[in-house]
């Protein structure tokens, strides 16, 4: 989440492409691509931004500790808050093979006391406050490529 709050201050301090908006149910979606496009819609404000090139490649997700494998890059995110929760849901590339994606996470979040397993194409788990997620992971071009989803009832 830290990653979307991030974005958010970003936003807000750009000050680029903004417009007044009634989004009085109070949600907050947001959207970023490879290329620094950044989309959101706030409680009272909505609007566009860009990056700095390379910002996407260069963030710092981390889900209790564990960070994507080194060489890895984010490829995409969105994220959407309101009253019965939020979902962050960001795609990434790797330079491993699927196999070694998955082994990766499995052995980094067993370090950090993670509830985690591999279960077919994906890992699967809680992280230490509880919130469910799950990173699946497919071959692509030069390693894997895969998404996260993250699940927060509160």
């Amino acid at each position: 989440m830290r990653l979307a709050a991030l974005l958010i201050s970003t936003a807000l301090l750009a000050g680029c492409n903004f417009h007044k908006t009634d989004n009085s149910d109070g949600n907050v979606t947001i959207q970023a691509n490879t290329d620094g496009e950044v989309n959101f819609n706030v409680p009272f404000v909505q609007g566009k931004i860009k990056l700095p090139e390379g910002a996407m490649n260069n963030s710092n997700f981390d889900i209790d500790g564990v960070k994507l494998m080194p060489g890895s890059s984010v490829t995409g995110i969105s994220v959407f808050a309101g009253d019965k929760g939020s979902t962050v849901h960001m795609a990434f590339k790797a330079p491993a093979s699927p196999d070694a994606v998955r082994a990766y996470f499995a052995d980094e979040f067993k370090k950090q006391g993670v509830d985690a397993a591999v279960s077919g194409d994906s890992v699967a788990g809680k992280s230490k406050d509880g919130t469910p997620f799950t990173i699946k992971i497919g071959p692509g071009a030069n390693g894997s490529e895969g998404t996260i989803d993250i699940q927060d009832k509160d």
